[in-house]
């Protein structure tokens, strides 16, 4: 495993990370979900493999997701040995400071532990103002519930505004950006990922491999995630005609170098500077298919052949507005 410290914090953080959204109880939020002892078991798996760096949040599976995390982890390791992130937006409230605090005690009691290494901000949020925000998740980190502070996807321009309140203030600064990020969704490369370079800001991205999309030549597969994920289908399934392209390259180069189409497209995730980028597993493979790609290394010519077919996609992560109380799985397909 590799390891890399993120900047502006004494944080230190497996090339990799995994994701919690994979965990907690099927039908409460997405269908194909672990149950407490399978989660326990990739949970150990990535463990073993000196994965250290952790990321879920309040609202997946309706809490069931940080709950199994956090008896797999205090099963298995001492809690100063990980990294733990957890989010919040998807919650009554949003980010008001009220919520703030609430969520935040209901994110602890879940996962086990009396502090978090990261407390991101899981959207915009429209209706509450910046400062009440930035102040409340300044008091998180002096009160050494939280040891630093990131955001989720959202516009740039928001993104910076929140800094600069931040700054302005004399409050605590976001070092980590959770975006949506990979080879078939690169819109944030216009702004929001030169913004957080300029800040050195790490990147997090989730969803590295779209949702599967990215690790096989065929579109979908005949997994029980690929008939159920409605998510992914309205994230990808719109661009599919001009993402195919992007999908067949992949696999050249996969087959040149005789490896993964994934470890592809997470050697490429890298090459474009990305700290640790989120993988979900529900399998042990899977993981061990992202640490062998921490050996590879993409030429220059093997990334321009992968970004070419790129073309213009509509904004997927960041959001226009909040939606309404009680959502929290957008972008859904509901043509099944």
């Amino acid at each position: 495993m590799k390891f890399e410290k993120i900047k502006n914090t004494d944080i230190e953080v497996s090339k990799i990370c995994l994701g919690g959204m994979s965990f907690g109880k099927a039908g409460s939020m997405h269908d194909w979900t672990l149950d407490e002892r399978s989660s326990e078991r990739i949970i150990k798996h990535a463990l073993n493999n000196n994965i250290n760096f952790f990321d879920t949040a309040n609202g997946y599976s309706k809490g069931t997701g940080e709950e199994y995390l956090g008896k797999a982890l205090k099963n298995n390791i001492s809690r100063n040995k990980v990294i733990i992130a957890s989010k919040v937006y998807f919650n009554p409230g949003r980010l008001s400071r009220k919520a703030i605090f609430r969520e935040i005690e209901g994110s602890l009691k879940r996962l086990g532990t009396d502090y978090l290494d990261f407390y991101i901000i899981h959207r915009f949020d429209y209706e509450t103002p910046i400062e009440e925000i930035m102040e409340a998740l300044n008091d998180l980190v002096k009160s050494g519930k939280v040891r630093a502070i990131g955001a989720s996807a959202m516009y740039g321009y928001q993104f910076q505004k929140m800094q600069n309140i931040a700054e302005k203030n004399n409050w605590v600064k976001f070092t980590v950006m959770e975006n949506h990020y990979n080879l078939l969704y690169r819109e944030d490369e216009r702004e929001l990922i030169p913004i957080c370079k300029e800040q050195e800001v790490s990147l997090i991205p989730y969803s590295p491999l779209a949702s599967g999309r990215l690790a096989r030549p065929e579109w979908v597969d005949n997994t029980y995630r690929s008939k159920t994920d409605l998510v992914a289908k309205g994230k990808y399934d719109h661009t599919k005609k001009f993402d195919l392209e992007i999908v067949n390259r992949v696999n050249n180069i996969s087959t040149k170098y005789d490896v993964s189409m994934s470890q592809i497209a997470l050697a490429w995730q890298w090459a474009k500077g990305i700290s640790s980028p989120i993988i979900g597993a529900t399998k042990e493979k899977y993981i061990d298919d992202a640490i062998n790609a921490l050996d590879l290394t993409l030429t220059k010519s093997d990334i321009e052949y992968l970004e070419q077919p790129y073309v213009p996609h509509k904004i997927i992560g960041a959001i226009d507005k909040n939606p309404p109380e009680g959502v929290v799985l957008l972008n859904v397909d509901k043509n099944k």
